[in-house]
């Protein structure tokens, strides 16, 4: 659990400050704190610094035992608020072994004071449930960040303290989940930890079992999990508050483990697979975030959760199954399973929405194609949408909260080539614009009035390459912010 506390002076024996560039010299941003920049910058140049992005220095203090440069990258009077984040983020994630550290930063409102204690607290992160003798061998990360601010004693950065605390919970939530081997994460396991953090917050919290879920006739569910030994769940919690000024719903993918099925993926790879169920775990945290923070925001949060295992009871190619509400889908391919599981969530999540009085907006978030990697990188996350005015809220949102969505569309000509001969439409159509065809699929399941947002975080949600900023290998829970931040604008609308 990570602390975060304002402080108007140094208070750790390390202390952490910006360093940028100007292009021609280096320079040092130490915020609120004083420090001795021109002996500082004469080691700094000496030793061949730059100031750029993810440089992380450390040296002997003076006043402290010692003093971290992180790289800020091109010095400005205002910097945005995700360098800053990344920045605080970068230098946590080199501080491994010590307790706590001040963070000196430059800032000038309460909006960069939350994106450094944001940053600070998410860089120190780290997962060892599963090591064994080596585990002794772990330094430990921090566990107290202080924000050296002249600030400190106001309200407002008090809450963005408090705020910074709770989102770090939450996405180590997330991360965690991610993280956790197939052989312990199954869609029962989830369901259980995710009741036992919800009783903490009062949010209700619903399991639905397989067998309620056959009889219920969610069948892109069963079809899904059928081929496994450990059966399917959808997962249900629900933060209702009183007087609530908008009531969404939240909906994520949730394949603890992903095989393809019958259509078997390379062995190259597969172990990431236990990744696919990233979206389920944020949007359940993201649900306890908004619970924590009392906002006025009724949310319903749903994780369709299924193995996709290889068996002699797996769904077969061209088999045709029921989704929840009636419409048939012939399984071309049993490797695009993700959109089966959250059409029968999608419509569900829109049937107890209409019975609580209806919804101003429905999201879903997935690792859902491929494709989306290959368009947008491992970093950006895809938008699409039915509501132009609800994408650009998200895409407000997730501006402010420094996670990175780009909008995507829906062409209607791809339309048809999930037409299918015998069935309502099939899983899959054209190859190109796969991750296009994935979201007008799930576009078949919402209702043309309710304003909906599809979001594919295939590639941002499990970094498989170096640490980066506050990003640590492994599970990064994304979406989880931008979710957060959607709540809290709109319960600032009148």
């Amino acid at each position: 659990m990570i602390k975060v506390k304002l402080t108007t002076k140094v208070d750790s024996d390390v202390l952490v400050v910006g360093l940028g560039s100007t292009g021609k010299k280096l320079q040092i941003e130490s915020g609120a704190a004083q420090v001795d920049a021109t002996s500082l910058l004469a080691t700094l140049t000496t030793m061949g610094a730059t100031g750029k992005a993810d440089e992380v220095i450390k040296l002997p203090g003076k006043n402290t035992k010692l003093i971290v440069f992180t790289g800020l990258g091109k010095i400005e009077s205002n910097y945005d608020p995700e360098v800053l984040r990344r920045a605080a983020g970068a230098a946590a994630r080199e501080l491994f072994g010590n307790k706590s550290a001040a963070f000196a930063l430059p800032h000038k409102s309460v909006t960069e004071i939350a994106a450094i204690a944001e940053g600070a607290s998410l860089g120190s992160y780290s997962f060892t449930q599963f090591l064994g003798n080596s585990k002794k061998d772990q330094k430990d990360p921090l566990t107290q960040i202080s924000v050296v601010t002249k600030f400190a004693d106001t309200a407002q950065a008090k809450a963005a303290a408090r705020r910074a605390e709770i989102i770090t919970e939450q996405t180590f939530l997330v991360r965690d989940l991610i993280n956790t081997p197939p052989s312990h994460l199954t869609p029962d396991s989830f369901c259980n930890t995710m009741k036992k953090h919800g009783s903490k917050f009062g949010v209700k919290v619903e399991i639905i079992n397989d067998a309620a879920l056959r009889k219920g006739g969610y069948g892109g569910i069963i079809g899904v999990g059928q081929g496994s030994a450990n059966p399917p769940r959808l997962l249900h919690v629900t933060y209702n508050p009183a007087k609530a000024k908008k009531r969404f719903a939240f909906v994520g993918k949730g394949i603890t483990f992903d095989t393809g099925g019958l259509a078997l993926k390379p062995a190259a790879g597969m172990e990431a697979m236990k990744a696919d169920m990233s979206g389920a775990a944020a949007v359940i945290a993201s649900v306890f975030a908004i619970a924590q923070l009392k906002l006025p925001i009724a949310v319903d949060g749903w994780a369709p959760l299924a193995e996709n295992m290889v068996s002699d009871t797996a769904t077969r190619p061209s088999d045709v199954i029921t989704i929840y509400g009636g419409k048939t889908v012939e399984v071309l391919n049993p490797d695009a399973e993700g959109r089966l599981v959250l059409a029968d969530a999608l419509i569900k999540a829109a049937e107890v929405g209409k019975k609580a009085g209806g919804l101003d907006g429905i999201i879903d978030v997935a690792t859902l194609t491929g494709a989306q990697v290959v368009a947008l990188g491992s970093r950006t996350s895809a938008v699409m949408t039915n509501n132009e005015v609800f994408s650009n809220q998200f895409l407000a949102a997730a501006a402010l909260s420094g996670e990175a969505f780009w909008p995507m569309p829906l062409p209607i000509e791809l339309r048809a080539s999930l037409d299918s001969p015998i069935a309502d439409l099939a899983n899959i159509g054209d190859r190109m614009g796969g991750m296009l065809v994935a979201g007008l699929f799930l576009k078949e399941f919402i209702d043309p009035q309710t304003p909906w947002l599809h979001l594919d975080i295939a590639g941002p949600a499990f970094n498989e390459k170096t640490a980066h900023g506050y990003t640590p290998v492994g599970g990064t829970g994304i979406a989880l912010r931008s979710l957060v931040q959607l709540a809290e604008l709109a319960s600032s609308q009148s």
